[in-house]
């Protein structure tokens, strides 16, 4: 009972609760802590404003916005300007949450009811609540906190644990060192000591009508009293009697009739109560087999502790043995050696102890968590449970994948992976060192975050989570794309690596070792990856001419020169068929812009095709010709205007290079022999403007002469 104390008790005042309330969150807090940390909101996040944008009076604020919460110092504070700074010292309760005493009525406007007790205030209508655990902020609407409902099992839970705890029945009202009770009334449901039984139970009047029990009595009834009826926080005189299956909340016949559930899906309160409660139970189930798996794993962790002292001491004997057989050459490096073993005996205890700390904190919270869950199935009360069920199935449910994610799994070994080897001669005595005896597991290719986008592969990979002899590095390969011989393409000690111009629409197996000084382990499972058909990709300013501008997600693309200045594609191909469009955006003056391949040391402070790095045809509004090396060929009539389209295709199968313009071929093909790896490219100034298109299909133009010729 002890370890479920932390769930009973407040996370603002760190006492018991008293009154809590339950916020949307699903989280519980005082009633008192609750107003002590309101924070005064403008005017715009008032609950009138919200319900004229359509918003609900409880929706979550942006906390960024509202500025609410410092995690400087773990604080809460009124939003700039609209409320101001409290003159009153402020508290601070055990997790860092600045308590302001409650706003009391100005002196002038007491609230009294009709016995003459002071009432508090009303609840101002543009107050926010955040929540102290998950730091969530909601508007309060004209109801303040009543609105929220009471936390009644949780109430319930709390009383018996005080009970169980307290040796005597101690008075209600006493303010400091409570005393013994001596009655009970049973229609105030409170213990009294005798002087607090004078003071505030005087046997006159209506009180003189109320039943006075002894405390023993007064507990026993308390713990048989009947079920209590909760009512409905919208409407006060109805009792819930259904549970709102899409607000996961009771309501009452009122709400159903005319309220925001009247269209929402019902069911009997008492089917649910006990839906909950068995899906509670089971939820425990699963928890409890993981807590009994726990304790079982720390006592495993425990006599791992006298495993590794006795290993240790029978390493250290018979490093001892050896050392002393070699006495006048080892005394020196005797000493060396065995502070090397009492860190590694130090590090696997250290590992091990730690793992028993974190172990023993994570069973405590969830044996108090499961027992907090028992006590509430205990409750009686189907309306008051299911209120707080549903974030109790999702907290047992969570702890429970907590314990499942390699919790309950050693982080070290009770062996010591070192051997000495004494046969090397006296005059390399110098160099005895440990040797390690073991090479790496085979590692792991994590499929999830492997990958290819064009034609690039990214490759991860792990050591099993089992290996205990470390990896100095990994060495990935892979094939031709062909199902050829196997290389390398990646030796180091990262677990991740990007292999970049691989060919498009090829099929790639690649596959990864470990090594270290004792070899290299066996390869991984072989992976197979599958470049794209087709290559997407845009304008690269990285190797762009500094003239050139762009914009569209460097999909377009012109110049701030009348001179002609170069821009290549990001992607490179060397095998296979690929086709691209340029479309004229601009053009003005009747310039003679250039469009081709090129490699990436090409000039770009020329025409495209002046130098022997680029193979292009330029082309003005009236015929185009065929460049490269400044030679220029072919000139066929048939020019471009504003709105026209240049398409280009690259073909390493016949190893052509072929031109077209709205999507009619232009000339015959214009260049043959093309190998290596080129970049799509154009040249243009000023007066030009074009957008760039991949991904498209071959041409017909272009699939029906390959038909022909075949």
């Amino acid at each position: 009972m002890e370890e479920m104390e932390e769930e009973l008790k407040c996370p603002v005042c760190g006492s018991f609760y008293r009154e809590p309330i339950i916020l949307p969150c699903s989280h519980s807090l005082c009633l008192a802590c609750a107003r002590n940390i309101l924070v005064q909101t403008p005017d715009s996040e008032s609950p009138q404003s919200r319900r004229a944008s359509g918003l609900s009076d409880y929706d979550y604020l942006d906390l960024d916005k509202m500025s609410l919460y410092s995690e400087a110092d773990s604080g809460y504070g009124s939003y700039g300007g609209f409320a101001s700074a409290p003159t009153t010292p402020c508290q601070k309760s055990p997790n860092g949450v600045r308590v302001f005493p409650p706003t009391m009525p100005a002196p002038h406007q007491p609230h009294h009811h009709s016995s003459g007790a002071l009432l508090p205030p009303p609840a101002a209508r543009n107050q926010c609540l955040t929540c102290p655990q998950c730091h969530r902020s909601l508007l309060l609407d004209e109801r303040g906190l009543r609105g929220f409902a009471k936390n009644r099992v949780l109430e319930g839970v709390i009383e018996r644990y005080q009970q169980s705890k307290a040796a005597a029945l101690r008075c209600q009202l006493c303010e400091k060192s409570p005393k013994e009770a001596t009655v009970m009334c049973e229609q105030c449901d409170v213990f009294y000591c005798e002087p607090c039984r004078l003071r505030c139970h005087p046997p006159r009047g209506p009180l003189a009508k109320h039943r006075l029990l002894p405390p023993a009595q007064g507990r026993v009834s308390r713990r048989l009293s009947p079920r209590k009826i909760s009512t409905c926080t919208d409407h006060e005189l109805e009792n819930h009697s259904m549970y709102c299956v899409q607000c996961k909340m009771p309501v009452c016949y009122q709400c159903l009739e005319e309220g925001k559930h009247s269209s929402h899906e019902v069911k009997a309160l008492g089917a649910m109560w006990k839906l909950h409660k068995s899906q509670l139970s089971q939820a425990l189930n699963g928890l409890s087999d993981r807590a009994k798996e726990a304790k079982e794993f720390l006592v495993q962790l425990r006599n791992m502790v006298q495993q590794i002292q006795e290993n240790s001491v029978e390493f250290e004997a018979c490093l001892v043995a050896q050392c002393d057989a070699l006495i006048d050459a080892l005394n020196r490096r005797k000493v060396q050696l065995l502070s090397r073993v009492n860190k590694e005996h130090e590090h696997k205890l250290k590992v091990v102890r730690d793992q028993i700390s974190h172990c023993t904190v994570k069973l405590r919270q969830t044996t108090g968590l499961m027992e907090y869950c028992l006590e509430v199935i205990k409750e009686n009360d189907p309306s008051g449970f299911l209120q707080i069920s549903d974030a109790l199935i999702r907290r047992v449910h969570l702890t429970e994948d907590q314990w499942g994610k390699g919790t309950l799994t050693p982080r070290m070994t009770t062996d010591f992976d070192l051997n000495l080897d004494s046969a090397p001669l006296l005059q390399s005595i110098h160099q005895l060192d440990f040797v390690q005896m073991k090479v790496p597991a085979p590692p792991m290719l994590q499929m999830e975050e492997c990958c290819t986008q064009n034609n690039s592969a990214t490759l991860s990979w792990k050591q099993p989570p089992m290996s205990m002899v470390q990896a100095e590095g990994y060495i990935l390969e892979l094939d031709d794309g062909n199902g050829g011989q196997f290389r390398e393409v990646f030796v180091g000690k990262e677990t991740m690596c990007t292999v970049d111009g691989l060919h498009f629409n090829s099929t790639y197996n690649a596959r990864v070792k470990a090594f270290n000084k004792a070899g290299v382990s066996h390869y991984s499972k072989t992976l197979i990856l599958q470049t794209s058909e087709v290559a997407w990709f845009a304008f690269d300013p990285g190797s762009a001419h500094s003239d050139i501008i762009f914009s569209n997600d460097n999909l377009t693309v012109t110049c701030n020169s009348y001179d002609d200045r170069v821009v290549l594609g990001k992607t490179g191909f060397s095998k296979g068929v690929h086709y691209w469009e340029l479309t004229i955006d601009r053009y003005d003056n009747h310039p003679d812009p250039a469009f081709g391949v090129a490699r990436v040391e090409v000039m770009k402070d020329v025409m495209l095709g002046k130098d022997d790095k680029a193979w292009a045809m330029y082309v003005d509004n009236n015929r185009s010709w065929f460049m490269h090396n400044n030679s220029h060929t072919n000139r066929t009539e048939g020019g471009i205007t504003k709105g026209a389209t240049v398409g280009v295709l690259l073909d390493f199968t016949r190893r052509t290079l072929t031109f077209s313009i709205n999507e009619e071929q232009q000339g015959p093909v214009a260049f043959e022999g093309m190998e290596g790896l080129l970049f799509p490219a154009v040249s243009l100034n000023r007066n030009v403007q074009v957008t760039l298109h991949t991904g498209l299909p071959i041409p017909g133009f272009y699939s029906s002469r390959a038909s022909i010729a075949s």
